[in-house]
């Protein structure tokens, strides 16, 4: 089966800040734009940004392997190569991560290489990788 790419829609309160973000720091090619709104190439996702500041709202977080995850939250799983490579990326944009890259499930049915980050709205972003894909949906 071929994965056919995925489309999200958020809101964001700062359109200018928004496309620096994703466009600067994350590395996301700029597709269609308005005065409301910005399409942006994740990966080969097409995210929509939309201005909606009374959208926004603060994220809440459960525990997951010791760690605080934000529960609403969204991104791609890279493979290990492009998942390192955006580390390293961010980490020169001295991005503030909500949970640093770091390998959970060590040694576990699910091990994952994972990181959480912020956009300028509080949007929370996790980008994972596996070593094997067949880990994926691994229960």
């Amino acid at each position: 089966m071929s994965i056919r790419p995925f489309h999200l829609a958020f809101p964001v309160i700062d359109l200018a800040e928004t496309q620096h973000f994703y466009q600067t720091v994350l590395g996301c090619t700029l597709g269609r734009t308005s005065t409301t709104w910005i399409d942006f190439n994740l990966f080969g996702h097409q995210l929509t940004a939309h201005l909606s500041p009374a959208e926004v709202q603060p994220v809440q977080t459960n525990p997951v392997d010791g760690k605080a995850v934000p529960v609403r939250h969204w991104g791609v799983i890279l493979d290990m190569a492009d998942w390192e490579q955006l580390a390293d990326r961010l980490k020169q944009h001295d991005v503030t991560f909500v949970i640093a890259p770091y390998v959970r499930f060590k040694g576990e049915i699910g091990e994952q290489a994972t990181m959480f980050l912020l956009d300028p709205s509080g949007n929370a972003l996790e980008f994972k990788a596996f070593r094997d894909d067949a880990a994926i949906f691994a229960s």
